[in-house]
């Protein structure tokens, strides 16, 4: 991926910018000369997890704010649990995978200035992501003001999409803080201060139980008050995070509000859109599983079957996503640092270390293919459909666990342009058109469409992402951002002078 031809002057000129001298390197791959594969795996699984574990934690709480959120919304009846899943599940899912896209920008940015040692140039990166992701906010607030309209066009009934259209108004804060939010903890995430980001999500998990219970039970405010609820806590841990990183938190990092925010943003917007395009292309293709399903004739059951098999792959998804972040993290720093074979074994440990998990996943659904949904529902002809997919499941988490970790290589490495282009061809060219030939001209229904997308899209992309991934010359990628990221240094520099 990096560029070729960069002249050895190029290269001693542009290093002594950044505080990591070729004998900085040198010495990194001294002290661990006499060290055991097995003692630098585990030296490496512990950088890794010190990442991962919180980043998973959080995730998994900032899930279940919507699904407690969906869970008291449900006692309020049938059509209000309809609006807001509709409302949380397409109006903030497209918003959330955008926003979280380009906010991975910051793990490009800011990890290869972290290990570069470049500490202030965190904070500016971290302001200039906070102006292009609010005015993306406001170019896509359209979306929340028009969302009843959207939702019938896309087939949703009046009732539904009016309720549900009251819904996505009330989420509008929540939306606003998502700009907020995804930048700051890459911005944490980079200095490997996940823990802060835990205990902040934690308590914002535990305020929004208890403050949901008292707006449904104590105060009956009925729908309203529950995406209230959902919003404050959002917030609370937008604030939460700002107040540690602003107040004292990060001094090497934030050393205040600066105009140099505004400076170099057509760049920073070009490699967040690309950012955003990655994740979203991602995030939206099982979105269209359940849409194109919903198409079949006699759905309701395959929709009712496909729709638990989301739920649960959507949360086994928080543990490859907690290694999506800490791989670009782990590869960001070393590529700053100049190391890159370091970069290379942290590829290889995070790859490893989630495809193990995710065999066990795999092994637990296909023992427990028939026990699968009854937490969800008793209902025989759905239990059996669940079965039936089961094996579908299995391997979409098998590749799962594999595909966001390849992802999380190529954001620490900055190749997000090149992996939406990926994305688009696997999934939109091959995965999609697969899906639709096995489930209406095979005739073989949701697990032809699953199968189709899963096979044609999910795993061609993983082999793709892997034969990059394993063929890139790492000392390669150390020079391309040297001169990169010290020639962008240069150019900050002579704007203050």
């Amino acid at each position: 991926m990096a560029a070729n031809g960069h002249s050895h002057t190029e290269e001693s000129t542009l290093v002594p910018l950044l505080d990591h001298s070729s004998s900085n390197v040198e010495k990194f791959s001294d002290d661990h000369l006499h060290l055991t594969f097995r003692q630098r795996y585990l030296i490496e699984s512990k950088k890794l997890w010190h990442i991962v574990g919180p980043a998973i934690f959080s995730r998994i709480a900032s899930y279940s704010m919507f699904v407690i959120t969906q869970a008291f919304a449900g006692h309020l009846g049938d059509l209000e649990l309809a609006a807001i899943s509709i409302a949380t599940t397409v109006i903030v899912g497209f918003d959330f995978g955008l926003l979280l896209g380009m906010a991975s920008a910051l793990e490009t940015l800011c990890g290869q200035a972290y290990g570069a040692k470049n500490y202030r140039m965190l904070g500016i990166y971290l302001q200039r992501s906070w102006i292009v992701l609010f005015l993306c906010c406001v170019l896509t607030l359209p979306l929340y003001v028009f969302s009843s309209p959207v939702l019938k066009l896309l087939g949703q009934p009046a009732e539904i999409a009016e309720l549900s259209g009251v819904v996505a108004i009330s989420l509008i804060p929540l939306h606003f803080s998502l700009c907020f939010q995804f930048p700051i903890q890459r911005f944490l995430q980079s200095q490997l201060k996940t823990y802060v980001i835990a205990w902040v999500t934690m308590g914002a998990l535990i305020v929004h139980s208890a403050m949901s219970w008292l707006v449904v039970y104590r105060f009956k405010l009925g729908l309203v008050g529950t995406v209230v609820t959902l919003n404050i806590s959002w917030w609370l841990i937008v604030v939460g995070l700002f107040v540690y990183s602003v107040f004292g938190g990060c001094p090497e990092t934030w050393s205040g509000f600066s105009m140099e925010a505004f400076h170099g943003l057509w760049g920073f917007v070009k490699l967040s859109a690309a950012s955003g395009v990655m994740l979203c292309l991602e995030n939206w293709y099982y979105r269209i599983l359940i849409v194109m399903t919903g198409n079949l004739e006699n759905a309701k059951i395959a929709v009712d079957a496909l729709s638990i098999c989301m739920s649960i792959n959507g949360l086994e998804l928080m543990v490859p996503l907690g290694f999506f972040a800490g791989t670009g993290v782990r590869v960001a720093n070393e590529l700053g640092a100049g190391n890159g074979k370091g970069a290379r074994f942290a590829t290889i440990v995070a790859v490893t270390t989630s495809a193990v998990i995710g065999l066990f996943f795999w092994l637990l659904i296909m023992v427990f293919h028939n026990e699968l949904a009854l937490i969800f529902t008793n209902s025989e002809p759905v239990l059996e459909a669940v079965s039936k997919l089961a094996l579908l499941l299995a391997f979409t988490i098998l590749l799962n666990s594999v595909q966001p970790v390849l992802s999380g290589v190529a954001v620490g490495s900055g190749w997000q342009a090149y992996v939406a282009y990926i994305n688009l061809g696997c999934y939109y060219l091959i995965g999609v058109p697969m899906g639709v030939a096995m489930g209406w001209i095979f005739h073989l229904g949701v697990m032809g469409i699953w199968a189709g997308m899963i096979f044609g899209g999910t795993a061609f992309q993983t082999v793709v992402l892997a034969i990059i991934t394993s063929r890139c010359d790492w000392e390669k990628e150390v020079s391309y951002f040297l001169l990169h990221f010290t020639g962008f240094i240069r150019s900050e520099i002579s704007e203050e002078n």
